[in-house]
């Protein structure tokens, strides 16, 4: 889809186009008011803008739209209409040992259920060892550093799937 198309959409296709970037539907509704947009940058800057306004409970839902790094049965259940991409960001998992992937699967565990929320990574470009050594060195970080962290990998994430969205 090109820039004109998405400014085009009825809203609630807009909305849906750009749930597939973020899963807050506050940053949906927020960034689904500045359209139409006069060029990507514009839409980069003002997504970015809505994201880090949001609030905390936000980000966590936006989080809760994620696969668990590594849990390739939840792309293709769950998260079936963006598990495409999912997948390619987490290229790096599919080629991992299996020793690592339950590595990451403790990991993940571990990490849920210290902050409430799944890891957040931008796995773009990452191999499944560089993921796990992010996933244990986060480990130890207290929950007000964490969120801060996860919440500047889900915008990471939703820039690349804007310019997904606008490549397709």
């Amino acid at each position: 889809m090109i820039l004109p198309e998405l400014n085009q959409l009825p809203l609630p296709q807009l909305k849906e186009a750009l749930a597939t970037c973020c899963g807050s539907t506050a940053w949906v509704n927020e960034l689904a008011k500045i359209f139409p947009v006069e060029s990507k940058e514009s839409l980069f800057e003002q997504a970015e803008i809505i994201w880090f306004a949001c609030s905390e409970s936000d980000w966590r839902e936006a989080f809760t739209h994620h696969p668990k790094i590594g849990d390739i049965s939840s792309l293709r259940d769950k998260f079936a209409t963006t598990k495409a991409w999912a997948a390619g960001e987490q290229s790096g998992v599919s080629v991992a040992s299996l020793q690592v992937l339950e590595d990451l699967s403790e990991g993940n565990r571990r990490y849920e259920e210290k902050f409430g929320y799944i890891f957040i990574v931008c796995a773009t470009g990452k191999s499944a060892d560089e993921m796990l050594d992010l996933l244990n060195a986060r480990l130890s970080n207290s929950p007000e550093t964490e969120i801060l962290i996860a919440m500047q990998e889900q915008n990471k994430i939703t820039k690349i799937r804007l310019e997904k969205l606008l490549t397709q």
